[in-house]
């Protein structure tokens, strides 16, 4: 029993693991389970173990693994709703009755720590059992564990054990480089527990209890030693973990394709047309390129809202949107994309130039918004090292441009055939070559973190190796091939492997 009661808004609660006395009994896991009604599949808490050394010298290393409570939390900033929050004395708290289930805080989350709930479909993590917090009782998981491994105290009351141990003792956080100050520390913990790409993660059963799951949108469990990924441990082995699935499947990658398309298909023949490279009466103008528009913008809506684990509550984007969150800036930017190509089109229909000059001061930044919102998304998901690229931004604005040009090709040699259509082959093959070079620039460059330098390997070589190339020699047929329709064809066609490869490879990296 705490002899504090309800902390004010200048208290900030803290948790110790001292894993010098974890034995790895797991009951902090089963007490959550219980406390929480936790469902089975999912945990709030769970104890990975590491073995350290050969035989005969060898040691097991446990890690309580849970939400580090961030002082800075990339999930509450990530959140469109509100619905992961902090309170005032900083526990990361959520609200499953405004959860969308858009994941944005499951991949923002450097700690793995965040997962669906599979029975009521809401976020969920560790929450320092706050609801015990508030009527004086210690968190389930303090409370039962045997060797007094889990201690909890506000850090401004230094008569408190936990804070004792902070402020007196060598502890440790995970990832520090990620900024977001975290008020879970750890006491005696083997780096090869810390750092989840310090072990050897053999591609063998390393999950006790449970099985392996399987499919395209599991995180892989090893990697091969030609990952060049360096070990900070000498012999360190993990023996048993729990698996976490990618937060983003296929639905993402595509919508990337149906966005970009979108943008493109408004950007492309509206720019030429403002540049005197296309007459105001042709139809892709006037009428193909705002209706192709305004169709693949319906499309990404209608995925956007297919993602959602709680699809009926999208509406809660635009009612308790949150600013900070690049996906309520890129609905809102859809949305006003969307009027914007509404306009352009009964403006074409009306045969109006006036009207549609206009109207692209506004639509042409708002497609390009369209575009590279996503690379600011990805961003946001500060758990991705590979997403954290500078040239993600301009790469999907030249994606956007190359699809938009592609799909011109196709409907100028329907609907105009003539020199028009040359001219846009030769545009769609230069926008080609730029992306190609911007795929070879994302492999190629030096990456800053182990994380970001093991996903570009399973991008290119794991598990993703077939289906990056294949997009990637979808680009170079673009490229080579003389032929208008086959170039099109491929331009329009090697987005998609090279996007879906990209937005899981950054998934693929081990957080926890």
């Amino acid at each position: 029993m705490l002899t504090e009661q309800r902390t004010t808004s200048k208290e900030t609660w803290i948790k110790v693991l001292d894993q010098t006395k974890c034995i790895g009994c797991h009951a902090c896991t089963t007490a959550c389970k219980s406390e929480n009604q936790v469902p089975l599949g999912v945990t709030r808490t769970y104890v990975k173990a590491v073995e350290v050394g050969t035989f005969p010298q060898v040691r097991r290393s446990f890690q309580v693994t849970r939400c580090n409570q961030c002082t800075n939390p990339p999930c509450v900033a990530a959140c469109p709703t509100g619905a992961m929050y902090q309170r005032p004395d900083g526990i990361v708290d959520f609200n499953k009755a405004i959860c969308i289930g858009c994941k944005a805080c499951m991949a923002a989350c450097p700690y793995d720590a965040i997962f669906i709930n599979p029975e009521d479909h809401s976020a969920e993590k560790c929450n320092f059992c706050a609801h015990r917090l508030d009527i004086g009782l210690e968190p389930a998981c303090v409370v039962v564990c045997p060797t007094e491994a889990i201690l909890i105290g506000k850090l401004e009351d230094d008569t408190a054990r936990a804070t004792r141990v902070v402020h007196r003792t060598p502890v440790a956080v995970r990832n520090p480089e990620k900024g977001t100050r975290p008020k879970l520390f750890y006491r005696g913990a083997h780096q090869a527990t810390l750092d989840p790409i310090a072990a050897e993660r053999p591609r063998g059963d390393t999950y006790m209890w449970s099985q392996i799951p399987s499919g395209p949108h599991v995180i892989a469990s090893g990697h091969p030693a030609d990952a060049h990924v360096p070990n900070s441990s000498a012999k360190a082995k993990l023996v048993y973990d729990v698996a976490h699935n990618a937060p983003w499947g296929g639905l993402v990658s595509l919508y990337t394709w149906t966005k970009g398309l979108s943008a493109g298909a408004y950007l492309v023949p509206i720019t030429l047309w403002l540049l005197g490279k296309l007459p105001f009466s042709s139809d892709l103008v006037r009428i193909w390129g705002p209706s192709i528009s305004l169709a693949f913008l319906a499309i990404t809506g209608g995925l956007l809202i297919g993602d959602l684990k709680h699809p009926e509550r999208f509406y809660l984007l635009f009612l308790k949107g949150r600013p900070e969150s690049w996906l309520v800036r890129g609905g809102y930017g859809l949305l006003l994309f969307g009027g914007i190509d509404t306009l352009t089109l009964i403006a074409g229909i009306l045969h109006s130039s006036t009207a549609m000059g206009i109207l692209a001061i506004p639509g042409i930044p708002l497609a390009a918004l369209a575009a590279l919102y996503t690379a600011f998304l990805f961003a946001q998901a500060k758990a991705r090292d590979l997403w954290q690229s500078p040239l993600m931004p301009i790469h999907l604005v030249i994606q956007a441009l190359l699809l938009g040009s592609a799909v011109s090709v196709f409907v100028a040699a329907i609907t105009d055939p003539g020199s028009t259509v040359g001219y846009l082959e030769r545009l769609t093959g230069a926008l080609a070559i730029l992306n190609a070079l911007l795929v070879v620039g994302e492999i190629t460059i030096t990456h800053p973190t182990a994380k970001a330098h093991l996903a570009v390997w399973e991008m290119t070589h794991g598990a993703l190796g077939r289906l990056f190339w294949l997009g990637f020699a979808l680009d170079l047929v673009g490229i080579l091939t003389p032929l208008g329709m086959a170039l099109a064809a491929a331009a329009l066609l090697c987005i998609l492997p090279l996007e879906h490869a990209y937005v899981q490879a950054g998934q693929r990296v081990p957080l926890a």
